[in-house]
């Protein structure tokens, strides 16, 4: 077992939970803009470094804060030159470079609205979201152009496009681009009320809604993100693994540690995920804090852990899908460091989480974030007793919570639905036990109901697992005569097992095993990789459907 050796890992920013939940508490003045007010504080001193970024090709570059304030405020200026105003939303689409940062802090200083997508985006999804969100401009990789070559006739709101590399007018190269703004030109503070960033959130269902936050909501609110669940300080070098189009780029490869003046790393990482290659890299450079998705986790703790130390490495979190504990024991075992998991979503930053000065029970949620009143309540928005499964919900009356989207726009229904009496539901249900620590049952429409029992499908999920021959799995209900629905999972195999009739009953045994006998799965289908929504969540719809469409066949 790895001993970590860093004196930092025995100071946690939050020493007493009860205390910091009692007396916390964000003020938010008039005025805050994330660069103006936060970065550019960083850049004071012109040593301080903000990213640590590796490329594909080796190439390594640190940059300080005080190149970051310079090269945005360029940016910023460029983009109230080119015609913006502020409040106009322009799609930033790039990988993970160094240009992504400068783009994302100067549109936050010009105040024009940012809407993040991933690299993934086919045309049809960006012309949706040209045409959703009203897009002015959009600023992107080079390997997006085409993409939006093929679509932008359709969208003649379409005033200013900007890319990295070099493509045909219209468009206009990044770096000519940084020096056509007034050098002059002072940048005006926005409010904390003003629109800042439109995410397109990713549902298991329906097309993406546009998640509306404000200077407030997500640059001010995740300094709760970035002080209390990633732990952060100043002297921090925090990697995040996500893609730079999901919210949990924002919460931790952006507002959470630059709001600590933590130094990002950023590794390019093209193509398909490699484990070994994070393994390595955690290993080479002087990483101390790692955030990483369990989707990437289930892969990483495939790998031979016992090659590899990390000798820098003091805290990890993981979020986007809940943590199963196998996943959690073998990277203790084999790091000697706790994986602190963390709940929130793309309309919120970090609402419930583990953090270090707390136990972890493994598994758990976690409890409230400091600054959030969540309760467990039922369908009336009544408060649930302990041990009662319901809506996890929060408290928005009389004090809205910082950290909290504005609203989903033009989607009046889905606020009504969203926003009930002194509520947001947030569309996910857990338990709270005796002792304050949540425990997720599951999305409110993956909730399986078989022979009249209430199944979460994270349960039977975390229980295949724990048996070798299980890398990922996806439970869902299959609809049934006498029962209504049986359960059904989907595993992706480790590459040392192959499907058989054997290993399904091994399977079924393992689980009933682990967990009341009427969870374990009456059928497990064998897949390659399960469906997953861009951020990488399971696509739990496309599995019931096609559970579904096997009963009906």
């Amino acid at each position: 077992m790895q001993k970590n050796e860093n004196p930092q890992a025995c100071a946690p920013n939050m020493q007493n939970y009860e205390e910091a939940y009692r007396v916390f508490k964000l003020d938010v003045p008039e005025f805050y803009n994330f660069g103006l007010d936060t970065v550019d504080r960083w850049a004071e001193d012109p040593a301080k470094l903000a990213l640590y970024w590796i490329g594909d090709n080796g190439t390594e570059k640190q940059i300080t804060f005080a190149e970051i304030k310079e090269l945005s405020d360029r940016f910023a200026k460029a983009l109230l030159a080119s015609g913006l105003r502020k409040g106009d939303r322009v799609l930033l689409v790039m990988g993970r470079v160094p240009e992504w940062f400068v783009s994302l802090l100067g549109m936050l200083k010009a105040g024009v609205v940012a809407v993040p997508g991933t690299t993934q985006l086919a045309p049809k999804d960006i012309l949706y979201r040209f045409h959703a969100a009203h897009c002015k401009a959009a600023v992107v990789g080079s390997d997006i152009v085409p993409r939006v070559d093929s679509v932008r006739e359709q969208c003649p709101e379409l005033k200013l496009l900007v890319c990295l590399g070099t493509a045909p007018a219209p468009w206009r190269q990044f770096e000519t681009f940084l020096s056509s703004g007034d050098p002059q030109l002072k940048l005006d503070r926005t409010k904390s009320s003003d629109d800042a960033l439109v995410y397109f959130s990713s549902g298991t269902t329906g097309n993406p809604k546009m998640v509306l936050h404000t200077h407030a909501s997500y640059p001010l609110g995740h300094d709760l993100t970035g002080r209390f669940w990633l732990d952060l300080r100043p002297e921090d070098l925090h990697w995040n693994l996500s893609d730079t189009g999901w919210a949990k780029a924002a919460w931790s490869s952006f507002f959470g540690p630059w709001s600590q003046g933590a130094c990002i790393f950023v590794a390019q990482m093209s193509g398909k995920f490699q484990p070994a290659q994070v393994l390595g890299m955690l290993q080479k450079y002087p990483i101390t804090t790692l955030c990483a998705p369990p989707t990437a986790l289930r892969v990483i703790v495939q790998e031979n852990l016992k090659e590899y130390r990390f000798p820098c490495l003091r805290h990890c979190v993981s979020a986007g899908e809940p943590l199963n504990p196998e996943v959690m024991e073998i990277w203790k075992q084999a790091t000697g460091l706790t994986l602190y998991d963390g709940y929130g979503q793309t309309e919120t930053v970090c609402l419930i989480g583990n953090f270090r000065c707390l136990p972890v029970k493994p598994g758990a949620m976690g409890k409230p974030m400091p600054g959030f009143d969540i309760g467990i309540i039922d369908d009336d928005g009544n408060e649930l007793p302990v041990g009662k499964e319901g809506h996890i919900a929060v408290r928005t009356k009389p004090n809205r919570p910082i950290g909290l989207f504005q609203e989903y726009l033009a989607a009046p229904d889905l606020n009504a639905t969203a926003f009930r009496g002194d509520w947001y539901i947030t569309g996910d249900r857990a338990v709270r036990d005796s002792e304050g620590y949540l425990w997720f049952v599951g999305r409110a429409d993956d909730v399986i109901i078989t022979a009249g029992y209430r199944v979460g499908p994270f349960e039977v999920e975390s229980a295949l697992i724990e048996h070798p021959a299980v890398v990922e799995a996806a439970a869902v209900a299959k609809p049934e005569a006498i029962r209504g629905h049986i359960i059904k999972a989907y595993v992706v195999l480790a590459p040392d097992y192959k499907p058989s009739e054997e290993l399904v009953r091994e399977l079924q045994e393992h689980v009933k095993s682990l967990t009341a006998p009427y969870k374990y799965p009456r059928e497990i289908e064998f897949l390659k990789e399960l469906p997953k929504t861009i951020s990488g969540k399971i696509l739990r719809r496309e599995l019931r459907d096609r559970a579904a469409a096997h009963h009906d066949n």
